[in-house]
């Protein structure tokens, strides 16, 4: 009889010492413009689902090339389009998973305090004597900065503020630039204008979207990742009304999804 208590006892103690499943959770490597609106959507479908999601952000060109070299994530936020598809032409993404999920736009932005006018002269402020120092996205693995430099070229001026042109990492330290009054303005997401800490921080002029290439950020899900179907899941709730909604209200569009003709299916 006591040994029947001993071994249910260790029995017990066996069973309590079994590890409790944890909570899935997947590395995302993301674009620096997404730093708010992707950490609140995370955030809503991990209270949903229990699962987390660790997010890295920064420029879109340092990601690929961290890929290339065999940075441990599971999917890839870019600012654009191409960096997913040279990673898919690597063998180094999956080809189903390319997904356009939002177009990107671009401001001009200045600081509150500012006397410049950049609601109604535009680009045009950047000629003014008091703007010393102009802030962009590195162009040359920053999708953002690229856009940048496009835009100037558009408006004739990039030849005539080149040397006053202050390269952040990534789009979000261009803006911390300017913010900070670092530079006297700077080219940078829409969706950072937006957030919380900038909104009400500076005044800005919306640049046409026919003055720079598209953004059409785009995700790819990694070959080597371990946990493919746990990102997929993530990724087919980014295409839900209510991560939308997110996009929506840090000015991201969406690409126009293909009709399909009437009569085929």
């Amino acid at each position: 009889m006591a040994i029947n208590k001993v071994l249910l006892l260790l029995g017990v103690i066996c069973v309590s010492a079994l590890p409790l499943r944890a909570a899935e959770k997947i590395s995302v490597a993301a674009a620096a413009d997404l730093n708010v609106a992707l950490t609140e959507i995370a955030a809503q479908y991990g209270k949903q689902t229990g699962n987390s999601i660790e997010i890295s952000f920064g420029s879109s060109g340092n990601f690929f090339h961290q890929i290339q070299n065999g940075a441990p994530f599971d999917l890839f936020f870019s600012a654009d389009v191409d960096y997913p598809q040279k990673l898919i032409a690597a063998g180094l993404a999956e080809p189903a998973s390319l997904y356009r999920y939002a177009l990107g736009r671009l401001v001009l932005w200045v600081p509150a305090s500012s006397s410049l006018d950049v609601e109604h002269r535009g680009v045009d402020i950047l000629l003014d004597p008091a703007v010393k120092k102009i802030a962009i996205a590195n162009p040359q693995h920053a999708p953002y900065g690229r856009a940048a430099a496009a835009a100037l070229r558009h408006y004739g001026v990039y030849d005539k503020v080149a040397d006053r042109l202050v390269l952040g990492e990534n789009v979000s330290q261009a803006a911390q630039f300017v913010e900070s009054g670092n530079t006297q303005a700077g080219i940078i997401a829409l969706s950072l204008a937006l957030t919380p800490a900038m909104k009400d921080k500076g005044r800005y002029w919306e640049i046409p979207a026919d003055a720079y290439p598209t953004l059409e950020q785009s995700l790819v899900i990694l070959s080597r990742s371990k946990k493919k179907s746990e990102a997929a899941a993530f990724l087919e709730y980014l295409k839900s009304a209510e991560a939308r909604t997110v996009l929506l209200r840090y000015g991201f569009s969406f690409p126009q999804e293909k009709s399909v003709p009437k009569g085929k299916n």
